[in-house]
């Protein structure tokens, strides 16, 4: 695995120095309270204290079919000692589970207690970089003690894992969300980065990669139903940038890096390290690079013009090419992110984004995309044909109208015909991932249903909507309004009981 490359890169990026710089500060703790105070929407970005655990009120009827759990996680804690993270993706993780069961809705939620949060707990300020803000009061050891456990929470083989992308993954406990420590899947590559978004396979067994720009590596994980480390390779990829998602079809494995160019000056922080490269006289373009999965190792490479990726689709094989499915955004789209936590919302500009789906055919080499939805984020499909040939795809967007970016609408996409079954939340709402559940049995795509978390700013409540997968735009078989808010969460999933 060549483990000793990432954990040498690793340290090479400042892993043991001390400084005593720390740049998360009180001026952006003040902007922000003073932005929430004009603007009480923005509590969706802030910092969450404590537990929670309700039992929600369901307007509507949920479907007596569907029991089971939608797992969530994301950032809950942007604050600390009077001051603030400059970045959306630095808070540390905080797992919620909405249980669905006769007819009721319960919630709970915790924060993942990493190492990172034990310390700067007990600290009463932060201690450690993170990956928007660099922080350098104390050294550290290895990606694990900076894991934020933040970005996804994935139940599998019959354990619950609380996933980041610069290290290993957090085992929790499915029932509680206590949590239960640091998952080695091998000694071999205990610490190593292991991504947010792992793609299961629907016969069993499961995908995932890591990802270090330092050493201009990719880690590529095969691992089985049972939870065994089955096939690793280490793939060389220069000029590697942040590589978030992936997709993975019944051949390849498919990963886009977008033109950055990566600085090693420890005094950065990991997302500060990002310098745009895509425009300008030498802009590059941004490549997809394609795996077999038969010898994991480097099929084709592929280019697209200049764009940014955070998330991909399905991936599915057609004849002598492979298609999947994108969200590509205009420019550098990673360092927009970082003013909401100063209270600063995105432009909703036109153009800014756009979902498609890219055909690569390996005999001419080129990359060709075909329109699905225009800005747009967070693509799902259902989980039975991962891999395979998909028709329907899930996304949120943004309405028009909406000057500011604002995700309100939830749309399933017919990548076949374009065209977008969609339900727009309307004002005062912001809509988190959503994931389609299939019923028991399903013959299609159709035939489930589309499950996700909401956040109703104008009462400050979190809020389970539950639709039919075949028909969005009727609206929401089913609110279940909590009485409290719920931290804004990035992904998760579902799993029927």
């Amino acid at each position: 695995m060549e483990r000793r490359h990432f954990l040498t890169a690793s340290l090479g990026l400042g892993a043991l120095a001390l400084t005593g710089n720390a740049r998360a500060d009180a001026a952006t703790y003040g902007r922000f309270h003073a932005a929430l105070a004009r603007d009480k929407s923005l509590a969706v970005y802030a910092d969450q204290v404590g537990e929670q655990s309700g039992l929600a009120v369901v307007e509507g009827r949920l479907p007596k079919d569907l029991q089971g759990s939608v797992y969530r996680n994301g950032p809950g804690r942007f604050e600390l000692g009077g001051e603030r993270y400059h970045h959306w993706f630095d808070g540390d993780g905080f797992v919620q589970r909405w249980t669905i069961d006769g007819g009721k809705v319960r919630h709970q939620g915790r924060f993942v207690e990493t190492r990172r949060f034990r310390d700067e707990s007990d600290a009463g300020q932060f201690l450690y970089p993170a990956f928007g803000t660099m922080v350098a009061r104390r050294g550290f050891r290895d990606n694990d003690t900076l894991n934020a456990a933040n970005t996804n929470l994935l139940p599998f083989a019959g354990r619950l894992y609380a996933l980041w992308e610069g290290g290993s993954a957090t085992e929790v406990d499915p029932e509680s969300l206590a949590t239960l420590g640091i998952k080695t899947w091998r000694d071999d590559v205990k610490t190593m980065p292991f991504s947010a978004h792992p793609k299961v396979d629907p016969q069993g067994g499961m995908w995932n990669f890591g990802a270090l720009p330092g050493a201009n590596r990719l880690a590529l994980y095969q691992i089985d139903a049972q939870g065994t480390l089955l096939r690793t390779n280490v793939l060389e990829v220069p000029q590697l940038a942040m590589v978030h998602d992936f997709a993975v079809s019944a051949k390849h494995l498919v990963f886009v890096v977008p033109p950055y160019d990566f600085s090693g000056d420890p005094a950065l922080s990991f997302a500060e390290r990002h310098t745009w490269a895509g425009s300008g006289a030498r802009a590059r373009p941004t490549r997809i690079v394609v795996v077999a999965k038969d010898t994991l190792a480097l099929r084709q490479v592929f280019a697209l013009p200049p764009q940014m990726v955070f998330h991909l689709g399905n991936a599915w094989d057609d004849g002598d090419c492979t298609r999947f499915d994108v969200v590509l955004h205009a420019g550098d789209a990673l360092a927009g992110l970082g003013s909401l936590m100063s209270g600063t919302r995105v432009d909703n500009a036109p153009g800014r984004s756009q979902a498609v789906q890219v055909c690569l055919d390996y005999a001419s080499g080129r990359a060709t995309t075909q329109r699905l939805l225009g800005p747009s984020e967070f693509p799902r499909v259902m989980p039975q044909v991962v891999g395979t040939r998909h028709r329907r795809l899930a996304l949120l967007s943004s309405d028009r109208s909406n000057r500011e970016l604002v995700l309100d609408t939830v749309n399933v996409v017919d990548t076949d015909s374009g065209k977008a079954d969609s339900y727009r939340f309307g004002a005062g709402w912001q809509v988190e991932e959503h994931v389609l559940v299939p019923r028991r049995g399903a013959r299609n795509e159709r035939d489930g249903y589309l499950v996700g978390v909401a956040q109703d700013t104008r009462r400050g409540v979190g809020v389970l909507s539950v639709f039919d997968a075949a028909r969005i735009s009727d609206g929401p078989l089913a609110l279940a309004s909590l009485p409290y808010r719920t931290p804004h969460c990035f992904h998760g999933n579902f799993l029927t009981t």
